[in-house]
């Protein structure tokens, strides 16, 4: 009788598979194999499959078999959106204040707080007193009063005051003749150039429309948000060819030269330019 064998020596003894040609009983190969290493093997070819079942129920799969996959995926979508809508609205608001702010310095609405530096010399036509007890010297007096006069003085003060605007190049509107020329005083904040009739506008710099409308005074009103806090208007058009929100170019055509509103006596553009609320002068940085 054979002595029976442990659970060791039936995992530890070595077997032989070979592979013979059916026709001649030839060798074609041999393959040495125990009981413990097929096992060793056959479980990590499990464990493989399984963990590779589980990566592909998990991604690839994820969207056939899985039930949650779905409502995920729309959760996810609908979590961007609201993000973005938020956004939007926050945007909007800013948007529709700046215009805000924008029409009331167009009506001369000061009641906010808004006041123009020139109507505030129209009023006060008291000189301003000095501060203190000091006194310049006769020398410095003069030479304070050359400098002042001297084309540096105006270059340094225009670099001070309109630094934002450096390297900003202003396109000219509509080619024509200016009828009437800015002055403050007389509550004139822009030009009037006369063109041919239904003569296109062009946009004199880089911006974003915020505000095309139509106003009794003024008819057909366009004005573009540029650089440096700088907004340019345009007045008594035919017509609009630019939306809110439209961002344009610099020589782009926004609208055309027209004669509507109550306050133009002849087909015309009135140009003005504002810069940080107060308005400027068109000739002094634009060629017509």
């Amino acid at each position: 009788m054979k002595p029976k064998k442990t659970l060791s020596e039936k995992l530890t003894n070595k077997y032989q598979l070979v592979i013979r040609n059916e026709d001649n009983l030839a060798e074609k190969t041999s393959i040495g194999f125990t009981y413990a290493k097929l096992l060793v093997v056959s479980a990590a070819l499990f464990l493989l499959i399984f963990v590779g079942s589980l990566f592909l129920s998990k991604t690839l799969l994820a969207k056939w078999f899985d039930p949650k996959y779905e409502q995920t995926e729309q959760n996810k979508k609908l979590y961007g959106l609201a993000v973005k809508v938020d956004s939007l609205s926050t945007e909007v608001d800013r948007k529709d204040q700046f215009i805000q702010n924008l029409q009331r310095i167009l009506r001369g609405d000061t009641s906010n707080g808004f006041v123009d530096p020139a109507m505030v010399l129209k009023v006060s036509n008291e000189p301003i007193k000095p501060i203190g007890s000091f006194k310049l010297a006769a020398s410095d007096s003069q030479f304070r009063k050359e400098f002042e006069q001297s084309e540096f003085a105006l270059v340094s003060l225009k670099e001070q005051k309109y630094h934002d605007m450096e390297g900003v190049f202003f396109f000219t509107p509509i080619t024509g003749f200016i009828s009437d020329k800015y002055d403050a005083k007389k509550s004139h904040f822009g030009i009037d150039i006369v063109a041919k009739t239904n003569e296109p506008v062009k946009c004199v710099a880089d911006g974003t429309v915020v505000m095309a409308s139509w106003t009794q005074d003024s008819g057909y009103v366009i004005a573009v948000q540029h650089r440096g806090n700088l907004v340019s208007v345009y007045k008594h058009n035919a017509g609009l060819l630019k939306k809110v929100g439209s961002f344009v170019n610099a020589g782009d055509i926004i609208s055309i030269v027209g004669n509507s509103g109550e306050m133009t006596d002849g087909p015309h553009l009135h140009f003005e330019l504002w810069h940080n609320g107060n308005s400027l002068n068109p000739e002094e940085f634009v060629t017509f």
